[in-house]
């Protein structure tokens, strides 16, 4: 299993970088992004850290950790320029906290985010037909989340990721060790969704491609 969308005590999360992955490997993935909520603030901060004790989780050889970014709640506008930045530090995945239905995240935060140099875009709530169309062309992943409250648009994701050729990827939004569902209930969760049986293998296999990708 691999989860590209988690929080550590750098943001919201409940756990140091070393203990978020030694839960997530107990769990049985293989591999995980520690992408934290960032903006201007924090940026400059979090990334240069989280690639340090990445290096030195992935070397000892049980789990690999990617460092990453969840830019959240920023302004728009703001998107590409924090994307660019957050590549130049060195962040390997770059998450932007999309329109969820359960948090006033700004309007055209999902268009701007299909816009820039990211890699996902997270549990993007009532994806329109145009973002949906965006995403395909620039090769940018769509999230089925299993977290609570996000999950409720997964369904409707599912369904513009599959009339507009959308590649999805399912993440649990990781912020504490409950949260690492395991292949049996990722699997229950996408059908849920109403993604079929290929479209679920599909979909795992899409974050081994970006694993792949960001490894390179």
């Amino acid at each position: 299993m691999i989860d590209l969308h988690t929080h550590s005590i750098f943001s919201d999360g409940d756990l140091i970088p070393t203990e978020l992955a030694q839960r997530a490997y107990a769990a049985g993935y293989k591999t995980i992004a520690i992408t934290d909520h960032a903006d201007h603030s924090n940026l400059d901060f979090i990334i240069p850290r989280i690639i340090k004790v990445c290096l030195k989780i992935t070397e000892k050889g049980n789990i690999t950790v990617l460092p990453g970014i969840e830019l959240t709640h920023v302004d728009p506008r703001d998107i590409a320029d924090l994307a660019k930045e957050a590549r130049k530090l060195g962040a390997k995945i770059i998450v932007v906290h999309g329109q969820t239905l359960v948090e006033p995240v700004p309007e055209g935060t999902n268009l701007a985010a299909l816009k820039a140099d990211i890699d996902i875009l997270a549990h993007p709530g009532l994806l329109t037909e145009e973002e949906a169309r965006l995403a395909a062309s620039r090769n940018i992943y769509l999230e089925i989340t299993t977290r609570k409250g996000h999950c409720l648009s997964n369904g409707h994701v599912a369904q513009m990721a599959r009339k507009h050729k959308a590649q999805l990827v399912l993440d649990n939004d990781a912020h504490a060790p409950a949260d690492f569902v395991g292949p049996e209930m990722a699997t229950k969760i996408a059908h849920g969704a109403g993604l079929t049986t290929d479209e679920i293998v599909a979909m795992f296999a899409n974050s081994q491609k970006l694993v792949q990708k960001a490894s390179a």
